[in-house]
């Protein structure tokens, strides 16, 4: 087996230890030195040094939860580092120790045999991080208002019937009111300003309810940890727009895209980066996002055709983008998914609209051009040939002789 790298180094990552194996090769004879340092930083400063004296080029590690991140930033300015996913990498079973886990990731990042995980630039990094945890906080936030409607609901209000945000000023107003201890529902339907689209005499009898103060201590608890977590998305959305400021081309060029909100271009450039040199095909970013069928074969029999988890954080994003590009009308992406839904149904069909954005997305951050709508009728002048055999087709099956001649 071919030789890559005479002088490098596989890590064994753990919470508090370090298990680094250094694999010389001198004159075709393979050392392997095995040692354990902890993760603190004098820890990782003293691998790095080691490292170093012992002439390592390149050192690869498993991705561990978020442990190999400390060790990574310690170590990348100064080693070709490769992170494996921990899937691709196993041992033979029945021999597992920190120690053999080292010295076969040194064996396999010597030959070659190490694909490389995608790790962002710093920059994205934080970024990717901070877009992470605002929809963390937004996710937490309309958990807290399904906790209020549950209240509501215990109490007899029925708020959620007569308006469609409950967290709107109508809704907010209405809520106020209760916790501050009103009851009557004339005075409550007074609040909503006759902006509701329901009648006074529905809005009064939704609003006459069994409000104890139980249900007013659970519904001010919850109403302060959304004020609190609507706080913290704002302050967290003004950070980001800081980061943001070496990106703001690419995240103007994603949202001329249908369907791409500027949340969902901030979320896709922290997700995938700015550079797609790192990916060598679209079909490549398209797999690592886990939007294609997985190649299950056996016996020359497929076994599954189900997408691979791939990246939650960038499916969920464009899952949703591909639902409101949908909506477009006279789009090449409603085309597509009013193509596919009969023959693959809808969730099939939608993985595929989120799999063209991606592609599209590719190809925009690639050449840094704006999106080009091939509009609803693309299909149509593609396969027109095809079109006009099957509709012929068609009509001879019910009986009908057709005779196509070509319009002037």
């Amino acid at each position: 087996m071919e030789l890559l790298y005479k002088r490098c180094a596989g890590l064994d990552v753990h919470q508090k230890t370090v298990v680094a194996c250094a694999r010389i090769v001198n004159d075709g004879k393979v050392t392997e030195e095995v040692r354990t340092f902890e993760t603190t930083t004098k820890g990782l400063l003293e691998l790095a040094s080691w490292l170093e004296a012992e002439g390592c080029t390149h050192v690869a590690m498993e991705a561990t939860g978020v442990y190999w991140k400390p060790v990574w930033h310690v170590l990348e300015s100064k080693f070709e580092l490769v992170l494996a996913n921990a899937a691709h990498i196993k041992n033979v079973p029945g021999r597992k120790t920190d120690v053999a886990d080292a010295v076969w990731i040194a064996d396999l990042l010597a030959h070659g045999l190490i694909r490389g995980s995608f790790v962002p630039p710093t920059p994205i990094q934080d970024l990717r991080a901070l877009m992470r945890t605002r929809k963390q906080l937004v996710r937490e936030a309309a958990r807290n208002t399904q906790r209020i409607q549950k209240a509501l609901e215990d109490s007899n209000i029925k708020l959620t019937g007569v308006v469609s945000d409950i967290l709107g000023k109508s809704g907010r107003a209405v809520l106020d009111a209760l916790v501050a201890g009103q009851t009557d529902p004339e005075k409550l339907t007074d609040l909503t300003g006759g902006r509701l689209k329901a009648p006074r005499e529905v809005l009064v009898e939704a609003l006459r309810g069994n409000v104890r103060d139980h249900h007013r201590f659970l519904i001010k608890l919850h109403l302060d940890q959304i004020d609190a977590l609507n706080k913290a998305v704002r302050e967290l959305e003004a950070r980001v727009e800081e980061h943001l400021t070496p990106f703001r081309k690419n995240v103007e060029i994603l949202t001329t895209m249908p369907g791409v909100s500027d949340v969902a271009a901030n979320v896709i450039v922290s997700e995938i980066g700015y550079d797609m040199a790192r990916f060598p095909t679209a079909a490549h970013l398209v797999s690592w996002a886990g939007l294609c069928p997985r190649a299950d074969q056996s016996a020359g029999k497929r076994r599954s055709s189900r997408i691979r988890h791939g990246a939650p954080w960038l499916k969920t994003t464009l899952v949703q983008c591909a639902w409101a590009a949908v909506r477009t009308k006279d789009s090449y992406l409603r085309a597509q998914f009013y193509r596919l839904k009969p023959r693959v149904g809808p969730m099939k069909a939608i993985i595929a609209v989120a799999a063209s954005m991606l592609t599209a997305a590719f190809h925009m951050l690639t050449t840094g051009t704006k999106y080009r709508e091939l509009t609803g009728s693309y299909f149509d002048r593609r396969d027109h040939a095809k079109i006009a055999k099957r509709l012929v087709r068609r009509l001879e099956d019910l009986g009908l002789k057709v005779t196509v001649e070509q319009a002037a």
